[in-house]
């Protein structure tokens, strides 16, 4: 599994026009589900996601945590992470998960966000989405499961 986290002052993600999922302050993370990914890749990024400690405290030093300041995150599907542009011109996705699969992980990490207390905004799985947002920092974090 990969995430791209980013810090954010606002985020939100439209479909076909409509705002499905918007955020202030918080984290957008953009996930991507591997092939190779079971229910241990779940458990350890839904719960590593919110104790990340990316905000700022009271001396200017990155101590506190999306779950301590009791901030949303913004989770949206994103095969391409797993986009292998190595040869060639046109990325390829083989390492990413069959869209069925991915769909049933990137569901169980909202709901194990969710039952751990997070408020989780999302996008729609496999919908085209305009994801806006304003970077805060900017701050900016890749984390992927093969490398834990």
């Amino acid at each position: 599994m990969r995430a791209v986290i980013q810090r954010v002052k606002q985020a939100s993600v439209e479909v076909g026009g409509q705002q499905v999922g918007a955020i202030g302050q918080g984290l957008l993370v953009l996930l991507g589900v591997g092939r190779e990914d079971t229910d241990a890749e779940v458990v350890w990024m839904a719960d590593k996601l919110p104790e990340l400690r990316l905000f700022e405290d009271a001396e200017g030093k990155m101590n506190c945590s999306a779950r301590t300041l009791g901030l949303p995150l913004l989770v949206v599907s994103q095969f391409t992470l797993y986009g292998d542009a190595h040869r060639g011109r046109r990325p390829g996705f083989i390492a990413a998960a069959p869209p069925e699969e991915a769909e049933v992980r990137y569901q169980q990490v909202v709901a194990r966000l969710r039952e751990g207390g997070m408020q989780v905004e999302t996008g729609v799985f496999r919908a085209d989405m305009q994801v806006a947002l304003v970077n805060d920092g900017p701050v900016t974090l890749w984390l992927d499961t093969a490398l834990r």
